[in-house]
């Protein structure tokens, strides 16, 4: 749970203090203070112990992975019909992409808050689901569907989004291409 992260980065950050003062490198999500999740709440207010933590550190924020959206799409695609958040788009990114990036940055010097990282394309969430139907070969009806509350308004104004840093080069398509084998990249590159 988010709380437990909260947790787990104080623990984490008296014993960076015992060991001598290295650098914290801390992965979060674009949006964070922006979308009134409370998952994000929880990863705001880690970044803002590692910011006050007298630490050398960097925060990178990222937007969704890959996975995350096909494990949305996997869950709701065992309903008769695939409902998705409607007037929402994601802009899904490589894990693998982000852990180099973050790598790159744990080697590095401490850097702040460097740029957010986001999959190289915007995509509404119907057209990502419909997508992960074509790449497994199933047939939904894909249903938007307008969800209430500040949360979901933050993510239909886009505040989950990184347009101006667009630096992923792995698309949804090809994500589920290689994650399903190369028969879904025909059937799923739409």
């Amino acid at each position: 749970t988010g709380r437990g992260d909260v947790g787990a980065a104080r623990h984490l950050i008296d014993a960076a203090r015992r060991a001598g003062r290295p650098h914290l490198v801390y992965i979060s999500i674009v949006g964070v203070d922006r979308v009134p999740v409370g998952y994000y709440k929880s990863k705001l207010e880690v970044e803002r112990q590692v910011e006050s933590s007298g630490l050398p550190w960097t925060v990178l924020r990222a937007t969704q992975f890959h996975q995350l959206i096909l494990r949305g799409c996997e869950m709701l695609a065992r309903l008769p019909v695939l409902p998705v958040p409607a007037a929402t788009s994601f802009q899904p990114i490589e894990a693998g992409e982000v852990a180099a990036r973050l790598a790159e940055l744990a080697t590095g010097p401490a850097a702040g808050r460097v740029p957010d990282m986001g999959g190289p394309e915007i995509r509404g969430a119907g057209d990502l689901a419909r997508s992960y139907l074509a790449a497994r070969g199933r047939h939904r009806r894909v249903l938007p569907v307008r969800l209430p509350g500040a949360a979901f308004a933050g993510y239909r104004n886009g505040d989950h989004l990184a347009p101006d840093h667009a630096v992923g080069r792995v698309t949804f398509a090809q994500f589920l291409a290689e994650w399903f084998g190369h028969d879904a990249a025909a059937r799923g590159s739409a």
